[in-house]
């Protein structure tokens, strides 16, 4: 088996790029890694799976970028130029074709970053999508909202996580909702589906899924993104043979063959409406964030950091894919504000739920509260799995409701 050198955009940040490293690693590719991060700062966990590291100032720079890494390779062969960060899909793809490597075109690349292009390509192909406007100024907001309709929803081009995301049930919260957004370049004004909401994430081979998971958000992201008191809950499903996915399975393999993807991961969201119609939302071809991977990881005891290296390598994935449990994560926000002063109902949730539990990553008192409004990790996290959905449901439920963060 030839050695396969991959140039790695951004290995140590965010944090779950050190496990994809890892992974590159440990399937026997030589990993050159590409960050902003001084290289003296690197944990040593991830400096041992690098074979070498350029340091750019601004890892964002897309322009800068290519040309240092142009640069620091000359002379040297690459075989793989890989990003699994959404701001650096770009960046690895302006770089693969520089130096004319396998891999997803800019052109189809930008069809995953351009969220109003991205809608265009999928309902091209039949799909059915919200109905949506690109829009760059205020006026052209106004327009588009008269010719949708209310209730909808606003977001960003190029957004991920549901940042800056907003829904508007009137001109009144338009007006207000354009002033919050005066920082973004380009939107998408679209029709607000109303439904329950899925994700469809893939690590796929030639845009064919080697493995899928169906997780449901609860509630719905833009909701847990405008509450601070929810805790906000992913549960992956177990059994993806249920009729009321039927319909959302079939529309992600239709979009990724109307996007045209290539190798590696996928996260795509879609609508569940009251009459099981599926209704695509938005999809990135990187992995999901939130450490859904890490929850995919406890639905079939698999290690999916390495597997998606070893489809990016070597084109094969080797991991049994039969799903053992439905796993939620429940993400926990502090009353008040400050340092973390108290938790309350975390023992008595441990005793008599604790079995259930793989992870308790709640931030311990005297740590300073995360703001929630930038991360949905907020203050830590409950991972917990079940075989059963209604009980996986009621764990989550308890966690979310018992376990109280405090403050001050």
């Amino acid at each position: 088996m030839a050695n396969v050198k991959v140039v790695f955009l951004g290995p140590s940040y965010p944090p779950e790029m050190q496990q994809y490293t890892r992974g590159l690693a440990e399937v026997g590719a030589t990993v050159y890694g590409v960050g902003d991060t001084p290289q003296a700062q690197l944990p040593a966990s991830l400096k041992q799976h690098l074979s070498d590291y350029l340091q750019v100032p601004r890892l964002l720079d897309e322009d800068d970028v290519c040309a240092r890494v142009h640069a620091w390779l000359r002379g040297r062969e690459v075989d793989r130029v890989l990003a699994n960060w959404e701001v650096l899909v770009l960046t690895a793809a302006r770089l693969r074709e520089r130096f004319g490597l396998p891999g997803m075109s800019v052109d189809t690349v930008r069809g995953f970053r351009d969220k109003q292009l991205m809608k265009e390509r999928v309902s091209g192909a039949g799909l059915r999508t919200p109905r949506s406007q690109r829009i760059r100024t205020a006026s052209e907001a106004r327009a588009a909202a008269e010719r949708l309709g209310y209730p909808l929803v606003l977001k960003p081009i190029s957004g991920a996580g549901s940042a800056d995301t907003y829904q508007l049930g009137s001109a009144a919260e338009l007006e207000t909702t354009l002033l919050k957004m005066q920082h973004v370049g380009e939107a998408s004004c679209e029709e607000y589906i109303d439904g329950e909401e899925f994700t469809a994430d893939t690590i796929s081979i030639g845009g064919k899924p080697a493995y899928l998971n169906v997780a449901q958000y609860l509630p719905k992201p833009i909701v847990a993104r405008s509450v601070e008191w929810i805790s906000p809950v992913i549960i992956t499903v177990r059994d993806l043979t249920q009729p009321k996915l039927a319909a959302g399975i079939t529309l992600a393999h239709g979009v990724l063959g109307a996007l045209g993807m290539g190798d590696g991961f996928t996260h795509m969201e879609w609508f569940r409406k009251a009459d099981g119609e599926a209704v695509f939302g938005e999809i990135g071809c990187r992995p999901p964030g939130a450490m859904l991977v890490d929850q995919m990881n406890y639905t079939s005891d698999i290690d999916l950091f390495r597997e998606w290296a070893r489809v990016a390598c070597w084109g094969r994935f080797e991991a049994a894919t039969a799903r053992k449990y439905n796993v939620a994560i429940v993400f926990k926000r502090a009353r008040g504000q400050g340092r973390i002063s108290r938790i309350t109902g975390l023992g008595e949730f441990m005793r008599q739920h604790g079995e259930h539990v793989v992870e308790q990553g709640l931030l311990p008192v005297g740590t300073p509260r995360r703001n929630w409004k930038h991360t949905l990790l907020s203050d830590g996290h409950i991972l917990l799995r079940h075989p059963d959905w209604d009980t996986t449901c009621r764990l989550a439920e308890a966690a979310a409701a018992d376990i109280t963060m405090y403050a001050e």
